[in-house]
Formats: C-alpha cells, structure tokens, sequence
C-alpha cells in the first residue's frame, strides 16, 4: 500500500479553472480536470439582460465555486487516488479580480436587490473602465508626492483596486454603501473553502497599494472623492496572510462540494503569476517568469528595492519571502492573437485549416515561419488591451504599420507575434537600466507551445529562453503552495527545487536574426514613444469618439 499524499492546486484564469493533483514527493503532476466558466467574461450585457457600456468585463461568482464542485473531484477521480492521501488544498486568481461583497461574503451579484446592477458583479482584471479614476489617482498622488506611487513604477492602473472600487462609488453609490468587504477572488474563493477571511499579502501589496503596512491615507482618499475617504477603514483593511501559510482548514461544506477530505490546509490565496515563479524554480534574485496567456505577466525577485518606471509594482515578500518581488506585464498578447484569428482571416484559410484537422493560429504560425525577419515589412504595436509595462495606459490602442495591398494575413499575424516580443524587451531593457538586471528569462503558460513565438521571443531578447516544463504552471505553483501550508515542506524555496519543474535554455537567440531585429525594434521604440509618450494621443481621441457615437446611439456609458 502507497504512502504517498498529494495537495491539489486550483488555478481560476480568465475563461476557465484547472484543478490539478500533484504528489508532494517528486511533484508529478497524477491528475488534472478543466471546468470552463457557464458565463465566461461578462462584457456586452448582464445575465439579466442589462447592457454594459464599453470597456467592462464582468464575471458571476458562481462560476468559480462550481470548479470546486466540477473540475476538483474530477481531478482527483482521474488521478486515481485514495482522497483520504490529499493533506492541502491551494488556489490561485487573475489579478486585479475583485467583488463587493456583504460582511458574511456574500457577493452582491448574488443578492436580488443587486442581481441587475452592474458594479455588484466581479470586475474581472481586463475590466478598464475605470481608467479616468485611475487618472485622478495618480496625478493627486505625484501633486502630494505619496511615497507609495513609486513603488508602482510611478502610476496606479485602472485594473487595480482603488480605481474599480471609486468607479463603483462614483456610478452607483448604492451598490458602494451596500458594500462591506472589496476584496480580491483570490481571497473570496479561499474563504468559501475554509470559512475564513484572509486578505493575501500578494494581491494586498501588488493591486491593494499596501506598501511598509499602511494603505494610502484617509486624507488622500477625501481629496479624491469625500465619500472615499473611509474606504480603507470600512470595507478594505483585514489582516494579511502570508503567502504559503494555511489560511484556515477546509469546512464541511467545501469538502462536499470537492470530495476532499473535511479538515486539510486551504492555503492562503495567491495571483496566478506570481504563484508560477515556484513551479518554474525561479525563486532566485534576477529570475524573472514571463506567464503568456491572455495577457503576460513578468514577476521576479531581486535582493534590491529599486524604482523601475511602469512596473506595476515590487512588494516585500510578494514572491518569495526575504526578496523584493517585482512584477510588470502586457495587457493583450494571446487575446491579440486570438483577435486576430477570429476577425482578420479569410475564409480560405478557416476552410485550409479544417481540412487539415489544424487550428487558423497553426496554420497562420507554419506560414509566418517560413518568412525571413522583416520580410512582411511591418511593425506593430502591440496595445489592443491598453498597456500595462511600461506607460500604464489603457486607453493606448494597436497599430500596424506598413501594410500594403501585398500584405496577407500570415505577414500581420507574425508582427503581432513580433510586437509582443518587442514589448517584452522594453520591460527587460527597463528593469536593466534601472539597477534591477535579469539574469534569466522563463517562459510558463499555454504560448510556449508555439515554438515560433519562442524563437522570436528569444532573437528579439538576445536571451536564452527557459520554459516552464508543466503546461498547469499557476496550479502547479499552488499545489507547491498547498505542501507548504500543509507542512510537508518548511517553505516555498524548498518545496519549489523537488516539486517545481523547468527546461532550461530551450531555445537559444540566433545572431543573425537577433542582429536583424534590432533595427526593427529600434522602429517599434519610436513608434512606442510617439504613440505612448510623444506629441500624438490619437488613441485617446479615437477612443472619446468612439464612446461619444456609442453614447449618442444609445449603447455607451450613461
């Protein structure tokens, strides 16, 4: 009879949550399950029919709570396992991901009275329509020179949780009174499973502006909005988890719905990027993990506390305790891709690739590979989603520059491909030049399939490319987390060097083509700082007008 135990990892993305079941011994990865979110990102119109303006993405609770009652047994039924071996459960969230919530952790969605508003539903991260509060906050911030702001690179996103919640306060004042907990889902999942409230020190330092253990000031928050001066005090502030510490023990009720056994550690919550980091061992200074999916998140841990311009943030403990964690990111890297796909292909392509049993980002990847750098003779810029590293601006917008009537769909899908890679290397060349060196890049997420993409990533870095060897790398990270809390291992560096998983230097950079996209990169920075710093904020109009004919049509902001 096996003595083996196991700790099941739960990662909740943007459409969908993975449950994972990996052995703590050697961290073999035995079974694993996928429950695809009912309503997916709530965008155009509430569940009960109300339309949403532009730049909203919502999410229902409920949806997360049925991956702990779908894809978790499911996991462990497929692992094959006794469920009485699992000692520790762990989850991991997009972030900024939060919801308002009653004080029993009710969320308001859920509540009758609210179930047709709008600001009572998870504001999922890609929700960017809180840029103008974001603005406000920033420019009062440098005016009264807070000395948290550089710890942000110098400005707060609109993702983040200051911004959402003054939104709320701002457009529906009712739903903010009503409101007694804003808290991340990254906490609100892990209070439906052991019954307790436990505000993760990840998300609070990162997307809360909880830096040296204070929030920004009463009187600061006044100056924003009068109604916003006690929003710390009365529906934010809650004591801080450790990240690896049990949060609490899973309840009877949770166990029922998981199949797990009632009592076992439930981790303190985590973000699905930073809780990477482990499972791609990289918990040494100058690590950094780039986690490409929807958008990228770059996190990494240095000995050092430097400013580095557009970060979105370095946080004391925020990856591995006893280091500064740093992160930054890109808005839209495979939400551009999959863009492209659905809207920029021709039928002959979408018929090519279905005779063939392959996918349009396959077949457009094979025909982008046979080209030379530069041959389609374009640049992009990749912002569809705003930019997250290194301006922080989410009404930022994409470009291609150079097409031509010879121009065809595989040319823009590899400068797609390219401008991501680009955007990479401003954040890489930032974090240098600001006294904070990468010494290793690691590639984790669903991209690094595409061998391509790595390729271009590694020419356009001139690095090495590790790549996380795990295609569930948050779940994989939070099941490390998991045997942690659940104490079979003393902290999160031990745990990461058994359990965690990496293939070092996968792809290496080609002198040639790195020496070619140099000179397109220089032409992608001037693009970037005419765009995004310079003396045409075209995007912006473009984005006003286009609010202004939604309103006037009576399908935009009220």
């Amino acid at each position: 009879m096996s003595n083996d135990k196991y700790v099941v990892g739960v990662d909740f993305g943007t459409l969908s949550g993975r449950a994972l079941v990996v052995r703590i011994s050697d961290g073999a990865e035995v079974g694993s399950a996928v429950h695809e979110f009912p309503h997916a990102v709530v965008t155009d119109a509430l569940p009960t029919g109300e339309a949403l303006p532009p730049e909203w993405a919502l999410q229902v609770p409920q949806d997360y709570r049925e991956v702990l009652q779908v894809a978790v047994p499911q996991a462990v039924r497929a692992a094959a396992i006794d469920p009485a071996d699992v000692i520790g459960i762990a989850t991991d969230f997009t972030a900024c991901t939060v919801l308002p919530a009653t004080a029993d952790g009710t969320p308001l969605s859920e509540l009758p009275a609210y179930a047709n508003r709008p600001h009572a539903y998870v504001k999922l991260w890609k929700h960017h329509a809180a840029q103008g509060q974001a603005d406000r906050i920033n420019e009062l911030a440098r005016q009264r020179g807070e000395a948290w702001l550089p710890r942000y690179g110098g400005l707060i996103s609109s993702e983040w949780e200051f911004a959402k919640a003054l939104q709320v306060l701002e457009e529906d004042p009712e739903v903010y009174a009503a409101t007694e907990c804003w808290l991340e889902a990254a906490d609100w999942i892990v209070w439906q499973l052991c019954g307790r409230y436990v505000r993760n020190a990840c998300t609070a330092g990162y997307k809360g502006i909880l830096q040296d253990g204070t929030y920004p000031t009463p009187e600061f928050l006044a100056a924003l909005n009068p109604g916003f001066a006690r929003f710390v005090v009365d529906k934010l502030e809650h004591p801080i988890g450790q990240l690896g510490e049990a949060a609490g023990r899973l309840t009877a009720q949770a166990a029922a719905w998981t199949g797990l056994p009632e009592g076992i550690a439930v981790a303190v919550g985590n973000v699905d990027a930073h809780v990477t980091a482990p499972a791609a061992q990289a918990t040494e200074p100058g690590q950094m993990v780039a986690i490409m999916g929807t958008s990228t998140c770059h996190v990494m841990s240095s000995t050092v506390l430097r400013e580095v311009p557009g970060m979105c943030g370095v946080v004391d403990g925020g990856i591995i305790a006893g280091l500064w964690g740093y992160e930054a990111g890109q808005s839209g890297v495979g939400d551009i891709f999959g863009w492209f796909t659905r809207t920029g292909v021709p039928a002959a392509y979408e018929t090519e690739a279905k005779e063939r049993g392959i996918s349009v980002h396959q077949l457009l990847t094979e025909r982008a590979a046979r080209q030379a750098v530069g041959e389609h003779g374009l640049i992009a810029l990749d912002w569809h989603s705003g930019n997250r590293s290194v301006l922080v601006d989410h009404e930022l917008s994409g470009v291609v520059v150079g097409q031509t009537l010879a121009t065809r769909p595989e040319d823009t899908y590899r400068a797609l491909l390219e401008a991501t890679a680009y955007g990479t290397r401003v954040i890489l060349e930032t974090f240098r030049d600001s006294g904070v060196p990468v010494s290793e890049l690691i590639v984790a997420g669903g991209l690094t399939k595409n061998r391509l993409l790595m390729q271009i990533y590694a020419d356009v870095t001139r690095m090495p490319l590790s790549v996380l060897a795990s295609e569930q790398g948050p779940a994989l990270g939070s099941a490390i987390h998991a045997a942690v809390a659940a104490g079979a291992y003393p902290g999160i560096t031990t745990a990461a060097k058994t359990m965690g998983r990496v293939t070092r230097a996968a792809y290496l950079p080609d002198e040639e083509r790195a020496a070619a996209y140099d000179a397109l990169y220089a032409e992608y920075l001037r693009l970037h700082d005419y765009f995004g710093r310079g003396p045409n904020p075209v995007m912006k109009r473009l984005k006003e007008i286009r609010r202004s004919a939604l309103n006037a049509a009576g399908r935009g902001e009220s």
